[in-house]
Formats: structure tokens, sequence, C-alpha cells
């Protein structure tokens, strides 16, 4: 919790991001993710000033157990003075205890958010699904808790001026930005519109402009006249070592990758990249106008190889 620091900005995680909305397909798979197309809605987990402290958190702790649809899992909230915005005990269960910091105990509009977190970190740890180290593991938390349809509060909770400011999460404003674009992009749901902070419709933007970059790389057909070019460079430079030593990558800094194919060296080359939406690698042959479909979220790609 930024708590009138300074806030990181830029895309610093993003290949960690990236990696954990596969992870999510992985784990997950197709369908499961289709059930969270609804976000949780702002009414659900509102708290006002006048509302009873205890009681609303344990309110919109219900409504956040109910959207991950942990059905058996019981969250008792309790305030106590931290370091961090907030802590839960991940055992056995039934029951699982929150403590948020004291802070939220007037800054109430933000409860929400801090639980959004935390029950995110019981879902993952019922799905037993983790990445090694705590930052990644809690970046691999704020991404799933964005994608699955709760991130919006972390993002709506970061507010900056000239002499304070306030983030919770892992992530940069504009990387919650750019998974809730992500998220958007598939579901068609635009999360804006559910903002009381300014300065999270600006990290929107921003990541809504990253996560559309994503869908103009080549060799999709949507990429710009300068992607383009570079990949029919590189696309000639692979063909022409493929026939004196059996294959060739792209620069280092291009999304593709050109390979022959193991099992026929002699067949046809082919290009590997990430899928736009969820960045598993795919592999198709470079023959011209391809149409891919993503094993892992089934999305249709258009291609020019």
């Amino acid at each position: 919790m930024a708590n009138g620091g300074p806030v990181e900005h830029g895309f610093p995680h993003l290949a960690t991001v990236r990696a954990a909305v596969t992870a999510l397909y992985r784990r997950l798979s197709y369908g499961t993710v289709q059930q969270f197309a609804v976000s949780v809605p702002p009414a659900d987990v509102a708290f006002c000033d006048v509302d009873d402290l205890h009681l609303g958190a344990q309110r919109v702790a219900r409504e956040l157990v109910r959207h991950y649809r942990l059905p058996d899992a019981r969250m008792v909230v309790a305030f106590r003075e931290m370091e961090h915005a907030a802590h839960v005990e991940l055992t056995a269960g039934p029951e699982y205890f929150i403590e948020l910091n004291d802070r939220f105990r007037t800054h109430r509009r933000d409860i929400g958010a801090a639980l959004a977190h935390e029950i995110m970190h019981v879902y993952l740890h019922r799905l037993d699904l983790s990445f090694p180290g705590t930052r990644d593991n809690e970046i691999l938390t704020d991404t799933a808790t964005t994608y699955l349809g709760a991130g919006w509060l972390l993002l709506d909770a970061f507010r900056e001026d000239g002499v304070s400011s306030q983030k919770l999460g892992y992530l940069t404003p504009e990387e919650f930005g750019y998974v809730l674009a992500k998220r958007s992009l598939v579901f068609g749901e635009d999360p804006s519109a559910w903002f009381t902070s300014a300065q999270a419709y600006t990290a929107y933007a921003r990541g809504l402009e990253r996560a559309r970059h994503d869908e103009r790389q080549p060799p999709l057909t949507a990429a710009g006249w300068a992607g383009r070019r570079r990949y029919a460079r590189d696309r000639r430079h692979a063909q022409q070592g493929a026939e004196g030593s059996g294959g060739s990558s792209a620069g280092s800094e291009a999304p593709y990758a050109f390979a022959a194919d193991p099992a026929d060296a002699s067949g046809p080359l082919r290009v590997t990249f990430p899928c736009p939406t969820c960045h598993q690698r795919i592999r198709v042959p470079v023959k011209g106008r391809v149409r891919a479909r993503c094993g892992l979220c089934r999305t249709v790609l258009e291609c020019d190889t």
C-alpha cells in the first residue's frame, strides 16, 4: 500500500502480468473464465460512512466470496495497525481470518478493494495456483483479481495529487488498467463508468492503449505498416537462414520467432507468436493468409504470415 509515498507508474511487471493471465486460463479453463464475464457491481460492494464498520466489512466480504464462487469460505474481518493494506490467514478453512489496516476505519470506500485482493488469495490457494516468490505471487493475485471481475476496485482506490497519494496492490495503476482492458476486450464490459477516481480513469486509458497494441502486432493482419515491414524483413532473413542452417529466429525485441518444423526440417517455415488475449504461444506455418484459433482461450486470429 502506497500511503502518501511515491507511486510507481508504467509497465515494469508486464511480463509477469502476461504470464499470470496465461496461468489463469491454463488452471481454470476457458469455460470457467467465461463464468466471470460480469464484474462485481459497485452497488454490491458500496460502503458508506454511516455503515457499521464490522458489519459492513462482513457484508462486502460475503459479496466477494459469492462473486468468486467460494460458497464454503466464511470470512472473519478485523482491523489493526500494520504496514501493509491487509493480510489473510490461508488455513484449511472453513473460516478465513482477514486483517485490514486501521487506515480503512476512516477510508471505508476502499475496504472492498482490500478485501477483493485478500479473498483472491483464498481462491488461488484453493486452486493450488501460485508463482514462486512473494513479488510474483502478489502480481498473480492482483492480475487474477482484476481479470476475474473485482480488480476495478483496486484501480479505483488509486488517488494521487501534488501533496498526497494512495495505491493498493503490487501492480502499477497502468498495469491494473492493462488487465482491466484485456478483460474488457474479451467480455465487452467497460469498467470506466464505475471509477470515482480521475487518476484511475487516466491509468485505464493508458492500459487500454497498451492492450490494443498487443492486437496490432505481426503476423496479425491488424498490424500497422511499420510492423508489417519489419516482419517481412525478419521473415526473409529467416527463410534465407532456413535454407542454410535449418531455421532462424527474429530479433530479440520482436514478439514473434521463426523456426523450421522440428518434425520436418524440409517442410514450411513456422512462426510462433503470443495470443493477444491469453499470451500463450501460437505456432502457424509461414504461407500467407492464415486463420488460427488459440487452443487455450479460443480466440480466432486473422494472420498474414
